[in-house]
């Protein structure tokens, strides 16, 4: 049935151009839009509309179609939203509203020019005095395209989830608006906006699996960023003291409802500040965030309801592991390993990985209000700096909200001497299996010994973020285009 209706549009296709009608012309110019005028004519009554002589012009898509005869109601959806036009035969002529009739679709765009009035059930509607078809479609809009609710269809053919459900468009509106808040926060603070290599020579700067490619005349292979953090932190040893990047990270991993292969980040790196420095300037950052896109810092999440007001929390992970897993946890890493192995964590020997994954496990999935959660150990913290009372761990912390990270940030290590050997740790762990541990990079030592001021840098997950923010269930919710199984 579908072929036959997209054959039976290309038959109509030939037959406009047939006529001297280009079914995909780029001449119609409309002067309004659809939330313009529902927000100032929709509130006057019909007696008022009456003495309203302008006309006005929109375009969009054709959504629905009602046809009474002599006459047809449509509704058309352009990028602000949806509005009512009336056809009349004694107004538009005899062959408009044949042609109309026959030519225009459901789906179709058109331009058209009329007055305003309010119908019987008091729906702002314009009174169509002309149109033009501007864009002739051959698919036909899925048959329960109000609402369209197949995940499968929304997430491959965003297109139509955008055309169905304003909701979406909604969040992305919103992810927007989230990414210019943060833009604008950091702007007012000093921080230059950067943009730093995608293609890296080595894949460093976060522990990931990469992306790899090749490039012909270097002959050689590059990795799609795992992180920028690297660079960035080369600019601060260049004198840029105060430094950002947004932009899409690639980690060679799995796709779930909070992974997607290719991600967005923020990374924000400052001179002469510490993790302490960070924790304060992220809890204003998100704050920030939410208070001017959204008036307010409760939100529900799913079943939780969050509430961003500072001061923060902040969590030690040895600490709680403790109370929560008795003091013995820590006596030796037999029984350390031993607690991970009964609750299915897959820490492969390093300790570091058994702490992290343990309290993600039992502590942080039930983390709902913000958290700054620190003490993390220092074989699974290769770039943040040691902390001066505990040499087995670093002045690192993540950000918890709703049971999941959404940042990572910390003091930088900025010790060349110090930096070489934990890479060559790195690469102890990396021979035995762990692809994604941290390779050495003798460039980045090289710039360390140049010398680079002490500082602090953060990582913040915006497509988590735009998901807490909107009550988004998935990650696929807030990336236009995620990736999908064939």
């Amino acid at each position: 049935m579908e072929n036959e209706l997209i054959e039976l549009r290309k038959r109509k296709v030939e037959e406009l151009r047939k006529i001297g009608i280009n079914p995909y012309s780029n001449d119609f110019k409309p002067d309004n839009d659809a939330e313009k005028l529902l927000s100032y004519y929709g509130k006057l009554t019909g007696e008022e509309l009456k003495k309203e002589t302008k006309e006005f012009s929109l375009a969009g898509r054709v959504v629905a179609l009602r046809d009474f005869g002599k006459s047809l109601f449509f509704h058309m959806l352009d990028r602000t939203g949806r509005i009512q036009g009336y056809v009349r035969r004694d107004i538009v002529g005899e062959e408009n509203l044949k042609f109309f009739k026959k030519y225009i679709d459901i789906g179709d765009f058109i331009g058209i020019k009329g007055s305003l009035f309010k119908t019987k059930t008091g729906e702002l509607t314009i009174n169509v005095s002309e149109f033009k078809l501007v864009t002739k479609t051959l698919c036909p809009l899925p048959e329960k395209w109000h609402g369209l609710r197949d995940v499968e269809i929304r997430y491959r053919q965003r297109y139509l989830d955008l055309i169905s459900n304003h909701e979406v468009k909604e969040i992305f509106i919103r992810r927007s608006e989230i990414i210019k808040a943060i833009r604008d926060f950091l702007d007012k603070r000093d921080f230059i906006e950067v943009e730093t290599p995608i293609l890296h020579p080595i894949a460093g700067g976060a522990t990931a699996q990469p992306f790899v490619t090749y490039h012909n005349t270097l002959d050689m292979d590059l990795y799609l960023r795992i992180a920028p953090e690297l660079y960035l932190k080369r600019l601060l040893v260049g004198g840029i003291e105060r430094v950002y990047e947004i932009g899409r990270t690639f980690r060679n991993e799995g796709v779930s409802t909070q992974h997607n292969p290719e991600f967005t980040m923020v990374e924000l790196y400052q001179a002469y500040a510490t993790y302490d420095d960070f924790m304060l300037l992220i809890e204003e950052l998100v704050c920030s965030v939410a208070e001017n896109v959204f008036n307010k810092l409760q939100f529900n999440y799913q079943d939780l309801n969050i509430d961003m007001k500072p001061p923060w929390k902040r969590i030690n992970i040895v600490e709680s592991l403790k109370a929560a897993h008795g003091d013995e946890i820590f006596q030796n890493d037999e029984i350390l390993f031993s607690r991970a192995q009964s609750l299915g964590i897959a820490h492969k020997g390093i300790r570091g990985k058994a702490v992290i994954e343990l309290f993600e496990h039992t502590i942080g999935k039930d983390i709902a209000d913000p958290a700054f959660v620190f003490g993390f150990p220092i074989d699974v913290s290769p770039l943040a700096r040691r902390n001066d009372s505990n040499p087995d761990i670093t002045d690192r912390f993540e950000l918890f909200i709703a049971g999941r990270e959404i940042a990572n940030a910390f003091s930088e290590l900025n010790d060349p001497v110090d930096q070489r050997q934990r890479f060559i740790d790195q690469l102890e762990i990396k021979a035995r299996g762990e692809d994604e541990y941290h390779a050495m990079d003798e460039d980045y030592i090289s710039a360390l010994e140049h010398g680079m001021p002490p500082a602090a840098g953060a990582g913040i997950g915006v497509d988590r973020l735009v998901m807490l923010l909107t009550n988004s269930p998935s990650i696929r919710e807030v990336i236009f285009f995620p990736h999908l199984r064939p």
